[in-house]
């Protein structure tokens, strides 16, 4: 396991760089593609947020628009496979090994994500196909090979390669190792017992196709979400005091500052923009180019109306979900000062280890939720993260087969879902493997995830660029003042 973990530390260190390297060519791609289409877009991803919001939830009459779930479903089945490990495990890894300063670039990526997002959403729609069984589907492969025309075809083709190799890891490997982590770690659940039960309940599901995903992961989804939510402020409520010095570690730790009067370290700033950037990509997707593909099949035939609800998934899974997991652990003070980041564990971090005591990912804020709610707070952590991670295994199964079907027609369909299930039972199993501690497992599955993800993102954000002026004018167009005026959409 320490060989393979160098190896992932090592592609890791090409996709997104070392705490050596000021920018990572993949975080001055990924930054910068938001940064361009936010301004761009002349702001309306931050100023429209609202007017998003409305667009969800307003009443849709008239005759009837092309897609097969409703703009509201879309975004759902969009938020089932981002709300998961990333909100839960993810902020609790970023935290403990780039220190409090990557929540500030996870918000970073956020917020200049939700221009990417829209972009997604509106080429997603604009760029759709109806495949050989009559259902619209879309998403990056199909938006540069629509779009871009067919001397592009290579780049739809790579984005679908990387998508089906970065849905087992992102949306399956990973996902599945953290549900066996957090059952091993609060309940001492064999491994191997787990991946049984979990490839059946998985195979139960996805060999009914979308309906059937959709169904489930309406119905676990929401309920989760609340409970999480509600559980997460009582521990917030219960720290208020904590919070000033908490939003004080998050600036502070994200310029490389680890107290009043010390100067920036460029390492550990550095460290922290890379783990956030990273957790802010896996936890929202912004730019991965995975939510499109659930956009694409949204009954909305405009184009910039569905990438204005798209957006919306960025604000709701990294600035409010994940913002209250980093405030549940940094105000319950589960973190050490041992453990917060230095340039000792820098040092530390960089030769492979983490500091003795110090937790990763779901044990850290399942211990942060049960220093307030004694007895049953990590109980609500380890229950919702295997409900949100299970809803992100079947959902992300779609994304995964959606590539499979571009690259080798939909008769590839059922292979790839067999293959899905042997893929979570392995991830799962691999875990009975670790005598020891279990922090080299997660780390690794990590790792894989963060390499992956940015491999993904590569070909996705290529395309979003050169068809930005595409995006540019139908927002242009939509928002024009006299059809908004003349559509009753007038956004006051």
């Amino acid at each position: 396991m320490e060989k393979f973990k160098g190896a992932m530390e090592t592609l890791n260190g090409w996709v997104w760089g070392s705490p050596e390297l000021i920018l990572s060519p993949m975080m001055v791609l990924l930054l910068g593609t938001g940064l361009f289409l936010t301004i761009g877009l002349r702001f309306i991803s931050l100023t429209k947020i609202g007017y998003g919001f409305r667009q969800l939830f307003k009443k849709r009459t008239g005759e009837a628009e092309d897609g097969d779930v409703s703009p509201f479903a879309a975004l759902m089945t969009a938020l089932s496979s981002t709300v998961g490990t990333g909100n839960i495990a993810g902020v609790a890894a970023a935290i403990a090994i780039g220190g409090p300063g990557a929540v500030f670039w996870m918000w970073v990526t956020a917020v200049l994500g939700t221009a990417t997002k829209f972009g997604e959403g509106v080429l997603a729609v604009r760029y759709r196909e109806v495949d050989a069984n009559g259902n619209r589907v879309g998403g990056p492969m199909y938006y540069i090979k629509n779009g871009l025309g067919p001397k592009w075809l290579w780049l739809a083709g790579a984005f679908a390669f990387f998508g089906i190799i970065g849905s087992l890891s992102t949306g399956n490997a990973v996902q599945a190792n953290s549900i066996a982590d957090a059952l091993k770690s609060e309940y001492n659940f064999d491994p191997r017992i787990v991946a049984i039960v979990l490839s059946l309940l998985v195979g139960g599901v996805i060999f009914g196709g979308i309906k059937r995903i959709g169904a489930v992961a309406s119905k676990l989804v929401p309920f989760m979400a609340v409970l999480y939510i509600v559980a997460a402020l009582i521990v917030i409520a219960a720290n208020a005091s904590a919070i000033p010095a908490a939003f004080g570690m998050i600036f502070k730790g994200a310029f490389g500052m680890q107290g009043a009067g010390t100067g920036i370290t460029i390492g550990l700033m550095m460290l922290a923009m890379q783990k956030g950037v990273a957790r802010g990509l896996f936890s929202n997707e912004a730019g991965q180019g995975s939510a499109p593909i659930a956009h694409a099949a949204a009954q909305n035939n405009d184009p910039v109306n569905q990438g204005m609800i798209a957006m919306l998934g960025t604000i709701i899974d990294t600035l409010i979900i994940c913002t209250i997991t980093a405030l549940v652990i940094l105000t319950s003070g589960v973190m050490g000062a041992d453990c917060l980041a230095s340039p000792a564990i820098l040092e530390l971090l960089q030769s492979g280890s983490t500091p003795a005591g110090c937790e990763i990912g779901v044990p850290l804020t399942a211990q942060a939720f049960d220093s307030v709610l004694v007895g049953f707070g990590a109980d609500i952590v380890t229950i919702c993260l295997c409900i949100f991670a299970f809803t992100t295994i079947i959902g992300w199964s779609y994304y995964g087969e959606r590539c499979a079907a571009f690259l080798f027609k939909e008769k590839s369909i059922p292979i790839f879902r067999i293959f899905w299930i042997l893929a979570v039972f392995a991830s799962t199993f691999a875990l009975s493997f670790e005598t020891g501690e279990s922090n080299v497992v997660v780390a690794t599955f990590w790792l894989i995830a963060d390499s992956l993800t940015g491999l993904m993102a590569v070909p996705n954000l290529i395309g979003l660029a050169l068809l930005s002026p595409v995006v540019f004018k139908l927002a242009k167009e939509y928002f024009d003042k006299d059809k908004i005026a003349s559509d009753g959409l007038i956004d006051q």
